[in-house]
């Protein structure tokens, strides 16, 4: 988890923890994504919430089609819900490690995230090619 202010619209916010209640972890439910769950509720638990008015273009919200760098290697992906995700075309789910570290943050910051297996990588947030909120796609 990275140490960092970021922004979620309250549109994403409410859907967000709608999964997280969803889904039954510690309830006798499928516990396979418990530590990936509890990820994504301390980063909602620390984020501002703001309009989809607010949220500048240069934030990564649900649905965002952003450019990464790790090192030298740059990639494009898209922030999705767990649904619809799809990692060989590039849809992350937000409960996915990265995932879960890009929501909310600006274009320029860096991210670290764990992944599977327990080591820490970081990578770069160079833009934000789409965002829901700026193209006026409010129903995502």
């Amino acid at each position: 988890m990275n140490n960092r202010t970021i922004h979620v619209t309250r549109q994403d916010m409410d859907r967000l923890r709608a999964l997280i209640a969803s889904s039954g972890v510690g309830k006798g439910g499928d516990d396979r994504d418990r530590p990936y769950l509890a990820t994504l509720a301390a980063e909602l638990d620390r984020a501002v919430i703001v309009g989809p008015d607010e949220v500048t273009p240069d934030v990564v919200t649900m649905n965002s089609r952003i450019r990464l760098r790790d090192g030298r290697r740059t990639w494009i992906m898209t922030l999705v819900f767990p649904e619809n995700a799809d990692p060989e075309e590039g849809s992350i789910s937000v409960l996915a490690p990265l995932g879960a570290a890009t929501l909310g943050c600006r274009v320029g910051q860096s991210v670290a995230f764990r992944v599977p297996g327990g080591a820490e990588r970081t990578c770069d947030i160079l833009s934000v090619l789409y965002q829901p909120e700026a193209a006026g796609d409010f129903d995502l």
